[in-house]
């Protein structure tokens, strides 16, 4: 749903605004049950996860959302479900094959979990299935883009299509006999592959033979121009599927099915003092394309014969068996969503640059450093340009001969980051450059290592944290010595990745200041991360693991008591997701006291909003959309004095307890007021979103009353940043 982050490459995904960066987190539970709360308080991750995934269903069934929009969501939908499978499902799967039978956040057993996952998600992939041929499809004929049959097509069509087999795809093809002198072949994870039961007219013999499609052909083959305007394809398995004679000549071509294998894939390294983490991973990475198999996806018109021989050589039980209509791996519309028919898309929205990070005069070069030192600056991506802001403040450190030292946590990069590039400058132009590289970023492993070894070529010292905790925060410090000789710190601390493609689809925050306390609180954690040293006391940041959930508490707590005290109170929460049990119940207890409290949760929510005697006073809302929402907030109004946090910690225990993250205290008015118009916003009844209720289902309102559809939030919020830069900002 891919931190969490969509994919559709080797790298990232970056073609829709809901993807599921939030996979991996096995913990029993933080919370100390004082038995003042309701027992079952607690909603299941993993069922969770699948509903966040249902609600981007229903964008792709949504008919007001743009057609190739809704064909991105489904592609999305299907390659956030992969992704779950791969880590979630599997992990279960090995704690019950190792008989590590730990309970899930309710107290479940793995097993029974495992039941309700695969009958949930079956039941989800057919309603995806149904949404693609009944709703999608026959809309995308309309607008003249058509996924043809075999079937359909003319002679003529099949004269040229045969040329195409000849020439561009059966030199690839690479059918595997299974019989007792060829044993039955590995079936890589996520690929498509068909099964083929051939006969030999002179034998009579049956035998059967797996041909694999390609990857590295494009899914939807474009047919010829046949003079209507349209834009047809044909999916590459059935074009194949259609040429088997050509591949098995001689041969009686009995039966041919389409499936699809889900693996293991989640990486597991032991990390030591002593060992080279680097060629760990690598390692780990090989062994990662062998991990046994957790689900098998069918066509629905595959005959027992077949299915019998799958589920005895892949070891897959009767559950485990997804049986589908055709075309199976819907994430292979990405292709067709990326075709070039603007008015079946959102409208373009072209981010702006922020207001303080302008020139001076129209065709002047900005100066960032002078515009951070005159005061704090929030930027919101994707509506504020990440290019002139985050890109452009490490590009001109690279360049300033003043500045002496850049430091940066680099948790994911795109194959041809700018910011990587502007550290190798840097280094090349001799400044001390520090990157901190987390190279055990989920599927991202190989990428990060790359980057790891050219950094370190250019002179960098690149560093890979402290053992056992992954680096998850959003750092980055420039020194630079000022004209009279004092050195003075700038620095960013973001809710994001410094990646410029998914900049473009992620909503995060970052803030930019010239505070010198947030300057030296930064230099002691980069001291930690990169030496021995071990720093407890910030001013203006929380960090995790030994502070961070523990700051949040002492928070929640302020409000309890300035609530019992008759004082303003209220909370406001925006995350990913929110499982910890301990701020879970923390919250539990602001709202028994009479707290109000707003959570806005992209994906897993394990609260329970308008539980009697536990939540009557939450609300739990949902925003999914064209860009995904990513920044994490956390606003307490403190009696009337706001404390408002902003950084890159979600509420589940691998960030509070395995992760290092940071989040820092937002100080300007104009800021705090912004967050707090963003969750005014979100939380309007006036606003199209997804409400949490008690039972767990998320229900979606998107209309009022009389049918009109809602604001679409991120709408409003470009509206709004966009008419604060045509106005002049009101600083």
């Amino acid at each position: 749903m891919q931190d969490e982050e969509y994919r559709t490459d080797s790298s990232y995904q970056v073609d829709g605004g809901v993807g599921g960066d939030f996979l991996d987190d096995w913990d029993e539970t933080t919370s100390v049950d004082d038995g003042t709360l309701p027992v079952e308080r607690y909603l299941d991750r993993e069922l969770s996860w699948l509903r966040f995934n249902q609600r981007v269903l229903e964008l792709a069934e949504d008919p007001a959302v743009p057609l190739l929009e809704r064909v991105n969501f489904l592609a999305i939908f299907a390659s956030n479900l992969d992704e779950f499978f791969m880590v979630r499902v599997a992990g279960l799967k090995r704690r019950i094959v190792t008989g590590l039978a730990v309970p899930t956040n309710i107290g479940r057993a793995p097993a029974d979990v495992l039941a309700d996952i695969n009958r949930t998600a079956l039941e989800l992939q057919h309603r995806h299935a149904l949404c693609f041929h009944s709703l999608v499809k026959p809309e995308l004929d309309d607008a003249g883009i058509h996924i043809e049959n075999w079937a359909d097509l003319d002679e003529a069509d099949r004269i040229q299509v045969d040329q195409t087999f000849s020439k561009q795809i059966f030199p690839v093809l690479m059918p595997l006999a299974v019989d007792p002198a060829h044993p039955f072949p590995y079936i890589s994870g996520l690929s498509l592959n068909l099964s083929v039961r051939v006969r030999n007219p002179k034998t009579e013999k049956v035998e059967f033979a797996r041909l694999k499609v390609p990857q590295v052909l494009p899914r939807f083959v474009p047919l010829p121009d046949d003079g209507s305007g349209l834009q047809r394809f044909l999916t590459l398995e059935d074009l194949i599927s259609n040429h088997l004679g050509e591949l098995f000549p001689g041969m009686e071509i009995l039966e041919h099915h389409e499936f699809r294998v889900t693996r293991n894939e989640d990486v597991e390294i032991e990390e030591d003092e002593t060992e080279n983490l680097i060629q760990a991973l690598e390692r780990e990475l090989l062994r990662r394309r062998f991990g046994p198999p957790i689900r098998l996806e069918i066509t629905d018109d595959m005959d027992d014969l077949t299915l019998g021989l799958l589920v005895r050589e892949l070891g897959i039980t009767e559950q485990e068996v997804y049986r589908l209509p055709a075309p199976l791996d819907l994430g292979g519309l990405f292709e067709i969503s990326k075709i070039d028919r603007p008015h079946l898309k959102y409208p373009k929205h072209v981010p702006v640059t922020p207001l303080q990070l302008q020139p001076s005069e129209p065709n002047a070069t900005p100066d960032l450093f002078r515009a951070i030192g005159r005061s704090d600056v929030l930027v919101h991506h994707p509506y504020e340009s990440f290019a002139t802001s985050v890109q452009a403040f490490l590009e001109q450190a690279a360049r300033d001969p003043n500045v002496l030292a850049i430091k940066q946590t680099l948790y994911r990069t795109s194959g041809d980051s700018p910011i990587v590039e502007a550290l190798i400058d840097a280094a090349e132009a001799g400044k001390a450059v520090l990157a901190l590289v987390e190279i055990k970023a989920r599927f991202d492993e190989q990428n990060n290592i790359e980057w790891a070894r050219k950094l370190e070529k250019a002179g960098v010292h690149v560093v890979y944290g402290l053992v056992g905790l992954k680096t998850h925060c959003k750092l980055a410090l420039v020194v630079r010595q000022e004209k009279n000789g004092e050195l003075k710190y700038y620095s960013h601390v973001g809710t994001g990745n410094y990646n410029p493609k998914t900049s473009r689809i992620y909503e995060d925050l970052g803030l930019f200041t010239a505070d010198p306390q947030v300057g030296k609180d930064l230099t002691r954690l980069f001291n930690e991360l990169s030496g021995y040293a071990i720093e407890k006391k910030y001013k203006r940041l929380l960090v995790a693991p030994r502070y961070l959930r523990r700051g949040l508490l002492r928070g929640i707590s302020g409000e309890i008591k300035a609530a019992k005290e008759g004082r303003e109170s209220g909370i406001r929460i925006k995350v990913n997701s929110l499982v910890d049990e301990a701020i879970i119940d923390a919250l539990y207890r602001a709202s028994n006291a009479g707290v109000p409290v707003d959570i806005v949760v992209r994906g897993i929510c394990a609260l329970v909003p308008g539980l009697e005697g536990a939540s009557e006073n939450i609300r739990v809302r949902s925003v999914l959309g064209r860009y995904l929402e990513h920044s994490r907030v956390f606003s307490f109004r403190n009696g009337g004095e706001p404390h408002v946090w902003i950084g890159s910690a979600d509420m589940m225990h691998r960030n509070l307890d395995r992760r290092i993250e940071v989040l820092v205290r937002l100080t300007d008015p104009l800021h705090l007021a912004q967050v707090d118009a963003m969750f005014d916003l979100a939380m309007s009844d006036a606003t199209s979103a997804w409400a949490l209720r008690p039972d767990g289902e998320w229900e979606r309102r998107h209309r009022d009353d009389k049918g009109r559809a809602l604001a679409d939030m991120q709408n409003v919020v470009m509206t709004t940043v966009t008419a604060r830069r045509r106005l002049g900002g009101t600083r």
